[in-house]
């Protein structure tokens, strides 16, 4: 599966430029306030969170093969009418197209995978793409600090354009990976059947609250260190360099452990005590006047938290995946998926909020909120395998086409 592997890759140097430009660029070139980007990007992953169910059950019905492809091109196209982007409106309007597609193309990858990898394999398979998808990125986003460094217009549409083109690459790649036929609807079966299963909405809230340590070294940990610390300002850039190096390196190993819906609950639950240990840590990092000593707290705390990231992604895939009924993975992963959106989406502001303003209180009450979610994940899963249908159960024909 290369050429999975490699449409991950190529998209992602495409997502890593984008992602260290686009504030600056809508602010600095365009001339939004960054109150207007904000509010844009909150509108745009609300919608995105949505639409990714509904074309994530698109591709089971269509066939998630030629799904992803048009939804990657619709990417490239949505990229590329940034470009043209002169108002408030305008961008609200652009960035609901693109999280749309991204959260859309994510689900219908997801389901590519889920039909073309083995069930004891997905796991493995999906750390292979995300360490392929953080090594991406870490290139995308080193070719972004060239444009910002430029600092001109032309510097960051060309940052667009090659975000915009990277997503093209990707669909003429992921043209000539197999393809998984599509299923059809049966009798009396709702639409969206995802909506009606209980369980596994609320393992995919569970999911979102841990998903929440996602700004933090994009955006709190920056302003913790600025503000509350007296450790160096560089070290924002070392933490996010070990964090991206140790999920190209080990994310992969991690996921070798988990083996079915059990031992994915396990690595939830140690993830979400890494995660509150983390976060103790990281409150610690403002007490004192040492500049290497809050240094050297805060590379602890980040140490743990990337292996606590790596824990809950690998158990998270291993029960989004395992759960999931044969012939609805584009429509439950866009469900699953849906996490991620909402974590960029709310994650920021309520952050934000909750560490800067309430400083080690605040670090205890999120940390607090990952070792719950993880705590609580095991008996969601039990009772979402006491729902799923027995095996050899009847089940209705297909709906005539």
């Amino acid at each position: 599966m290369k050429r999975l592997t490699s449409a991950q890759l190529i998209s992602s140097v495409g997502d890593g430029a984008y992602y260290v430009t686009s504030a600056l660029y809508f602010t600095l070139i365009v001339g939004l306030s960054p109150a207007q980007v904000g509010l844009g990007l909150t509108v745009g992953w609300a919608v995105g969170s949505v639409a990714g169910v509904a074309l994530g059950q698109l591709a089971d019905r269509r066939g998630p093969k030629g799904t992803a492809v048009l939804l990657a091109l619709g990417t490239a196209a949505s990229v590329t009418a940034f470009l043209f982007v002169d108002s408030v409106i305008a961008f609200v309007i652009a960035a609901c197209v693109y999280a749309c597609f991204q959260c859309g193309l994510g689900a219908a990858r997801q389901a590519l995978l889920a039909g073309l990898i083995d069930p004891a394999g997905r796991t493995t398979f999906r750390a292979r793409l995300q360490a392929m998808s953080n090594a991406g990125i870490a290139i995308g986003a080193a070719l972004g600090g060239i444009a910002l460094a430029i600092g001109t217009r032309e510097a960051f549409l060309t940052v667009f354009v090659v975000d915009a083109l990277a997503f093209v690459a990707a669909a003429l790649v992921l043209r000539k990976v197999p393809s998984v036929a599509p299923v059809p609807m049966r009798a009396g079966e709702p639409s969206v059947a995802v909506l009606r299963d209980r369980p596994y909405a609320l393992l995919a809230l569970l999911n979102m609250l841990m998903l929440l340590y996602m700004p933090l070294f994009s955006l709190v940990l920056p302003l913790w260190i600025s503000t509350r610390t007296a450790a160096p300002s560089w070290l924002v850039s070392a933490m996010l360099v070990l964090n991206t190096a140790s999920v190209v390196v080990f994310q992969v190993r991690v996921a070798r452990g988990v083996t079915g819906l059990r031992g994915a609950s396990r690595y939830v639950r140690h993830a979400g005590l890494l995660l509150f240990v983390s976060c103790l840590i990281f409150s610690f990092s403002a007490m004192g006047d040492s500049a290497w000593a809050a240094a050297l707290v805060l590379l602890a705390g980040a140490a743990l938290q990337v292996v606590g990231e790596m824990a809950q992604a690998a158990g998270s895939w291993e029960i989004g995946f395992g759960l999931a009924p044969d012939g609805k993975q584009g429509q439950y992963q866009g469900l699953f998926g849906a996490g991620t959106a909402i974590a960029r989406m709310l994650g920021p502001v309520l952050l934000t909020g909750l560490i800067l303003v309430g400083g080690t209180v605040g670090w205890v009450v999120l940390g607090g909120l990952f070792l719950l979610a993880g705590t609580l994940t095991a008996p969601a899963v039990r009772w979402a395998e006491r729902t799923r249908p027995r095996p050899g159960l009847e089940v209705s024909p297909p709906v005539p086409a």
